[in-house]
């Protein structure tokens, strides 16, 4: 096998098994074994232990005593944990593009996207384009992480987004339907132009400030979807390993 083709066939193993972890169709706790999972998803057995070992580094899966892998199972408050990370590394992201400046080429993109976003919402946030707004919002955030020009940093930001549940997206999608939730997304879309502001203003301590705060609407939307309507649940990438 060339070195291409396993490392496609790796990637095909850690999408496959990630969408049935974080869907729900291997539930927490649940042990798995390679060679039927192999021969579920059609993929030979080595990349789907390289992909087992990734799914852990992710976090996704825990190593057993006896060997081999089982589902995660994470507390409400890991979650809530991992959204906190994710804020603290895009307030670091944040700050230090602030501080340091930010290469014309780059601050041009992010306000382009951040325009875009403004686009996106329109006069009546009732007939807003979502999909849109979504795809926007998943580009910004991976633009900020590089603003700064420091790998080390977009590395980390990207390593703290990497749980499902703590991506800037992750509860993009239920509120599609929720009314509450698409008018939050003004409030939203607010931040975003406050960040840009700030970084364009070299105001490190405010563009450090409003990523974190910003960070913290996926934790309301989470605790509305925990408490308030369980219902929306199982929209949410990851929320299925939440133990409650």
């Amino acid at each position: 096998m060339g070195e291409a083709k396993g490392a496609s066939l790796s990637r095909k193993a850690v999408m496959e098994l990630r969408d049935l972890i974080l869907g729900g169709t291997l539930p927490p706790g649940e042990r798995l074994y390679e060679v039927p999972l192999s021969e579920r998803l059609g993929i030979s057995r080595t990349p789907m232990r390289e992909a087992m070992a990734k799914l852990e580094q992710e976090g996704l899966l825990e190593r057993i005593p006896a060997g081999g892998y089982a589902v995660r199972t994470f507390t409400f408050e890991d979650v809530i944990d991992a959204i906190e990370l994710r804020g603290v590394m895009e307030g670091t992201a944040a700050r230090l593009a602030a501080e340091r400046g930010v290469e014309p080429v780059k601050l041009r993109q992010f306000r382009k996207v951040v325009e875009a976003l403004d686009r996106t919402l329109g006069s009546d946030v009732k007939k807003m384009d979502f999909d849109g707004y979504v795809e926007l919002n998943s580009e910004l955030h991976e633009l900020l992480a590089g603003l700064s020009g420091s790998e080390m940093v977009r590395r980390e930001v990207e390593r703290a987004s990497r749980l499902a549940f703590a991506s800037p997206s992750a509860f993009l999608r239920e509120q599609e339907d929720v009314l509450e939730f698409r008018r939050s997304l003004i409030g939203a879309q607010a931040q975003h132009r406050a960040l840009l502001e700030a970084i364009e203003a070299r105001e490190g301590s405010r563009a450090e400030a409003v990523a974190r705060e910003h960070a913290r609407l996926a934790r309301q939307n989470l605790e509305y979807v925990m408490f308030q309507d369980r219902s929306l649940i199982v929209r949410v990438p990851g929320l299925a390993l939440v133990a409650t």
